[in-house]
């Protein structure tokens, strides 16, 4: 909230000393609520390409304010590709994906600014919007910088802990997925909104954009939109019901304003409910600050919130939609490939034990999000007929819980790990029992991606299949020598696998392909 107070001080500076007008503000304000948010995630070389984008951006999206003024369809089309080409390239990794960010921020303001607000000759005001940028900017990260060093903040992740494995590209990448859901969706959104409500289209566009980016899945988009629109409503009625007691250009709104801004960051931790309430409620007590009623509007606010959120959820059910069920496959995958990793890893070596224990927390902290819509659901409560064709989640439920608990023997087997590293690693017990879990764990991602096994492998027996050993006699499998550090080791290898154990449960391996005569010649050979 500090970035938002400074970012809009400066742009109120600027707006008296330039002449420009309160769409400067607006879009001031937009970047820095969520510059400050998105930038706890920033390293020093996406600080510096925030430095080159987001100035860029701010000009450009004062620009496509002008052109969408005076012509409306060109400017339509450009905020389209816009948003669209910002999210395509998020397949180009983490780095692409933070620059597409920054590029939406800006385009967002202009939807949030209402029309005859910005400028619409000149370009001095493109100018001061892209050195307001840079301002937030920097002042954002000074004080990130500071909370991060004083401990008021965690410290972001590394790239390499945050760095997901590339899967074999047998389908559309994610990216161009929502890229091509956000362009149906906003087009749709454009068109039905100047149509039905040529004053105020841009709540149509604005739901349908926030509700369709970032969707990670179908349950998740579907989950966003109701809260969204749930949210909304509520912050719009409540606007509505105290509209009047401040009047135009009214300071006291503008403290008000903040202090819900601020309320709003605080709540979006708990849901987003409370954020898109909160934020509806900010943009209903601007319009009251610019003069508009928010009670004579409320019926087609609510109308425009309702459609977006229809149409935001359509496009990412029907335009090459991904199944929530597939992102827990991914999801699980890639935290079992983080589990292996700290089996391969040279536990002689302690920044690597702790990167990959870094690694696999990062990746269940992701699964644990990719399954929020469906935990949600199975949360709620539902009459007798929506229990009898709406059955609870078994599958999310099992895979999240398995999962999760391999966090605190990994946490136990990394504390044995660094007491002392030699032993453990020297100890054959333990180095037998990490190989076979670290293989137990590639079955799992290949059972998983329903990939069989390699013909060259060779196929246990039932009674020789992996299974997971007694936790309750680490000692009989020990060697004498055997130290504390490594029966501790052993104890919560033991529990690790007890937990991939459930894991095979729920993901049956694919069966493996009948070899040929060629094929087994080459094997046997």
């Amino acid at each position: 909230m500090a970035t938002v107070l400074g970012t809009y001080g400066w742009a109120l500076f600027v707006e008296h000393e330039a002449g420009l007008r309160v769409d400067s503000l607006v879009q001031a304000v937009v970047l820095a609520s969520a510059l400050g948010r998105v930038q706890r995630l920033f390293d020093r070389a996406d600080r510096l390409l925030a430095c080159t984008v987001l100035p860029c951006a701010a000009a450009g999206g004062t620009e496509l304010s002008t052109l969408i003024q005076r012509h409306p369809l060109a400017g339509d089309a450009v905020f389209v590709l816009g948003v669209t080409g910002a999210i395509w390239v998020r397949r180009f990794g983490a780095r692409a994906t933070r620059a597409g960010t920054l590029v939406v921020l800006p385009l967002v303001a202009v939807l949030v600014a209402p029309s005859g607000t910005g400028p619409v000759s000149g370009h001095e005001h493109s100018l001061w919007a892209a050195v307001t940028a840079l301002v937030a900017v920097v002042w954002g990260t000074v004080l990130t910088w500071a909370a991060q060093h004083t401990g008021l903040l965690p410290r972001p992740p590394t790239t390499r802990v945050t760095a997901v494995p590339r899967a074999a590209r047998r389908r559309v990448p994610a990216g161009t997925r929502m890229a091509l859901q956000m362009a149906a969706a906003s087009t749709a959104a454009f068109v039905i909104g100047r149509l039905l409500w040529p004053g105020h289209w841009a709540w149509v566009v604005l739901t349908a954009f926030l509700v369709c980016s970032g969707a990670r899945s179908r349950g998740d988009v579907l989950l966003k939109g109701t809260w969204r629109t749930l949210g909304a409503a509520g912050g719009t009625v409540v606007a509505g019901a105290v509209s009047g007691l401040f009047g135009p250009r009214s300071d006291t709104a503008v403290v008000v304003i903040f202090v819900v801004l601020a309320v709003a960051t605080w709540l979006r931790e708990l849901s987003y409910a409370y954020w898109a309430g909160c934020v509806t409620a900010v943009l209903s007590l601007f319009y009251d600050w610019l003069g508009q009623s928010p009670g004579d509007l409320l019926h087609t606010r609510l109308a425009g919130i309702a459609v977006g959120a229809v149409l935001g959820v359509a496009a990412s059910w029907l335009v090459l939609p991904v199944r929530t069920e597939a992102v827990i496959r991914a999801r699980t995958a890639a935290a079992l490939s983080g589990l292996g990793e700290l089996m391969e890893a040279d536990w002689r070596d302690g920044p690597a034990v702790h990167m990959a224990q870094a690694r696999f927390t990062y990746l269940v902290q992701q699964l644990g999000t990719a399954t929020a819509p469906m935990r949600i659901q199975a949360a709620l409560p539902k009459t007798r007929m929506l229990s009898a064709r709406w059955h609870p989640d078994v599958f999310t439920r099992r895979c999240l819980t398995a999962v999760r608990r391999c966090g605190d023997p990994v946490d136990e087997l990394v504390l044995a790990i660094k007491a002392t590293p030699d032993a453990v690693t020297a100890d054959p017990v333990v180095t037998v029992r990490r190989t076979q879990i670290a293989a137990h764990a590639v079955a799992l991602r290949r059972a998983i991606g329903r990939r069989p096994a390699p013909l060259s492998a060779p196929r246990a027996e039932p009674s020789q299949q992996l299974r997971p050993a007694n936790p309750a006699a680490p000692l009989s499998r020990c060697t004498p020598t055997a130290t504390l550090p490594a029966l501790a080791a052993l104890t919560a290898l033991d529990g690790i696998d007890t937990q991939l154990g459930l894991l095979s449960g729920l993901f049956v391996p694919a069966p493996a392909p009948t070899p040929t005569s060629d094929t087994t010649a080459t094997v046997a050979n």
